[in-house]
């Protein structure tokens, strides 16, 4: 009998380790780069990857005991998942996760660039108390919510907007979501619609070809002057240069991006220096609530391991390996 191995991109909760150790012996990759990876995962049967790594079609062909790739959170552009049905290997997922996490998130940084909070506690630290007769915000209250993506976070969100803020939720999806029409008030337009109407503006999108730089100078130039953007999905979803330029140039009033084109973000972004953005380092999911939730991947890990259908598969792979 051949002992199970499960290596770990990136450490996960202690709890999560736990259960698959009963199973499995549980190791850390040494390095994110492909050539390590792929020394480690030789003889592993199953992984969870984070947001570093990439477990590729190369990395999975020749990796022969490799049954399953656990995704700690949502997105899946950093794992094939072609390739992995392709060659016999389960991709699992916590698509239930981080709903929370991230919407609260979302709505954190519309509530703050509405107050300018940030603006206004950087002045007072530096002991500018004139501040109070110069920074004044905006209500939350019955303005317009634009939601790009209107999936589990994204319907949370609007959720969170019309019943505590009385906003008014336009949305854009490829697919209808009659819940949050039904139930919200929500209402399906165009894109275009969606970015010229709205207060604020928040994309949900996954990164896939068609959404990659979705947001672009074009789209930017169709927001209010007093809009703002938050990118809570994938940094390449904007284009950066452009939405600096818009930032720069008062086409748009602010930002909250908790993604980049590049991660880490590079200290000389001229995002790092302007006082309408609010940038937090790739941790809209990172609650504890969250981050428990996404290690529990283990449990779908575990499953197939011990030959049972996972709970949250991103895929339906072909001649799956033994």
């Amino acid at each position: 009998m051949v002992d199970l191995k499960v290596l770990l991109v990136e450490s996960i909760d202690q709890r999560a380790v736990a259960l698959l150790s009963a199973v499995a012996e549980v190791v850390v990759a040494k390095g994110y780069d492909e050539a390590t990876l792929l020394e480690q995962c030789r003889d592993v049967d199953g992984m969870i990857i984070r947001a570093q790594g990439v477990a590729s079609r190369k990395l999975m062909e020749n990796c022969p005991r490799l049954k399953v790739v656990g995704r700690h959170g949502v997105g899946l552009d950093n794992i094939d998942v072609e390739a992995a049905t392709d060659l016999g290997v389960w991709v699992v997922y916590t698509p239930l996760a981080n709903n929370e996490s991230v919407a609260e998130h979302a709505i954190t940084m519309l509530v703050a660039l509405s107050k300018q909070l940030f603006k206004a506690d950087r002045a007072f630290r530096q002991g500018y108390w004139r501040g109070r007769f110069e920074f004044h915000g905006n209500e939350v209250r019955g303005k317009t919510l634009g939601i790009v993506g209107v999936g589990r976070v994204g319907s949370r969100l609007a959720e969170i907007a019309r019943r505590g803020f009385e906003m008014q939720i336009l949305y854009y999806d490829v697919v209808p979501n009659r819940k949050v029409e039904e139930e919200l008030g929500g209402r399906r337009c165009e894109l275009d619609e969606v970015l010229s109407q709205s207060d604020c503006v928040s994309l949900l999108v996954p990164l896939i070809p068609a959404t990659e730089h979705l947001i672009g100078a074009k789209q930017l130039a169709l927001m209010k002057p007093s809009a703002f953007l938050l990118n809570l999905s994938r940094g390449k979803v904007v284009d950066e240069k452009a939405l600096i330029e818009a930032l720069q140039s008062g086409k748009i009033a602010g930002a909250g991006l908790d993604v980049f084109e590049t991660e880490p973000l590079p200290q000389d972004s001229p995002l790092l220096k302007m006082d309408n953005v609010i940038v937090t380092p790739h941790m809209a999911s990172h609650t504890k609530e969250g981050l428990l939730a996404m290690a529990m991947v283990a449990r779908d890990i575990i499953a197939v391991l011990q030959g049972q259908k996972p709970e949250f598969p991103a895929n339906q792979p072909k001649n799956r390996r033994k």
